[in-house]
């Protein structure tokens, strides 16, 4: 206060001896910034919800980011706010850190800061934030060892497909069958389907009868988002194996209702839910029925057969990846198309499985 006094007072007596031109010497004074203006706030929830238009938009959550949503309300509890101008990279780990207390370090990157981070990512791009303080907060994720092949054995193979062949739903002590015709369906056909087809088991049960169709006398099923969601992105038309048609099902499909085959969601919103929750149930099914020895996932391992054997069989591992819906692993492979002729053969190759 006394250099400022000090100073007003000399360009007084400058300015009465006719100098404008005298400008402040404290180094107090000249130095002096311009208080920075507060960040404007930034809704996190408002955030939240143009990201998912936004996402939506463009194709991707189907279900409006309900499982995502979670996330980010979960996020705005622990912070005690609603502005993520205010979020810093210690609140993110933090939060992290918090979460370990309930959840698998995996389960932490995968989906809750991956979810973060690209909400935060999409935040920076639009000009709404000015960095993503989510950007190097990591959760390591510890290497899983395998006691065993991925993948189910022939045995294994012929055992489940053989249960699922002869699968009958069980009436409760009253005498009445409680499972949905569905369910019963689903344990029916997905895991023959599946391998044969190496998807990824929702890509199945999202299945609707208007996916399976017949052209130049081959059976295809069509994996499309429009029944739910893939991974890949498009659909993808992969062909059934001459033993799935022979076992029944096209006659299955055709005596359908139009429609999901394997749930009851009444509309598109909520066929990857429902999906998803089958898939579960299938999972279930096959571990409590002990078809599926320990260490190996109920569904998934088909996809790791159904390599193997293409593998065993000199299929390529391109074919096999536009089968299964992998993505090209190098730029090289986006080259080319893998045709519907390609893939016919090579489903054609697999043997059938012994039922007998």
């Amino acid at each position: 206060l006394c250099h400022a006094e000090l100073e007003a007072l000399a360009r007084v007596a400058e300015r009465d001896e006719g100098d404008f031109t005298g400008q402040p010497t404290a180094p107090i004074i000249v130095n002096t910034q311009p208080p920075e203006r507060a960040p404007v706030p930034v809704s996190l929830k408002r955030l939240w919800a143009d990201y998912v238009q936004m996402r939506m938009q463009s194709g991707s959550m189907r279900d409006g980011g309900k499982r995502q949503g979670v996330v980010v309300e979960g996020l705005r509890k622990f912070v005690k706010h609603d502005d993520a101008a205010r979020l810093t990279r210690m609140d993110i780990m933090a939060w992290r850190d918090h979460l370990r207390n309930s959840l698998s370090a995996r389960t932490i990157s995968d989906v809750h800061l991956s979810t973060v981070r690209s909400l935060l990512n999409w935040a920076v791009e639009n000009e709404k934030l000015p960095e993503n303080v989510a950007a190097t907060v990591k959760q390591p994720k510890s290497r899983k060892v395998y006691g065993r092949e991925r993948g189910y054995t022939d045995a294994e193979a012929v055992n489940a497909i053989k249960a699922s062949r002869s699968y009958q739903p069980k009436a409760d002590e009253f005498g009445y069958v409680r499972e949905s015709e569905k369910t019963a369906n689903l344990k029916r056909w997905v895991p023959i389907i599946c391998a044969f087809k190496g998807a990824r088991v929702t890509e199945i049960t999202q299945l609707r009868k208007e996916d399976i169709r017949k052209v130049d006398g081959h059976w295809l099923a069509r994996i499309t988002p429009d029944a739910g969601t893939v991974k890949a992105g498009g659909y993808r038309d992969v062909p059934l194996h001459p033993q799935i048609i022979k076992e029944g099902f096209a006659q299955f499909v055709q005596n359908a209702t139009p429609g999901p085959l394997f749930h009851n969601a009444t509309g598109p919103e909520k066929y990857k839910a429902a999906a998803a929750i089958v898939s579960s149930r299938l999972a279930d099914w096959l571990r409590v029925s002990k078809l599926t020895p320990e260490g190996l996932q109920p569904n998934h391992s088909w996809r790791h057969r159904l390599k193997t054997q293409c593998r065993e069989l000199g299929i390529s591992d391109r074919v096999v990846d536009a089968i299964q819906g992998h993505a090209g692993r190098t730029a090289a492979d986006n080259y080319g198309d893998v045709t519907l002729k390609t893939k016919i053969d090579a489903i054609s190759r697999l043997p059938e499985y012994e039922l007998s």
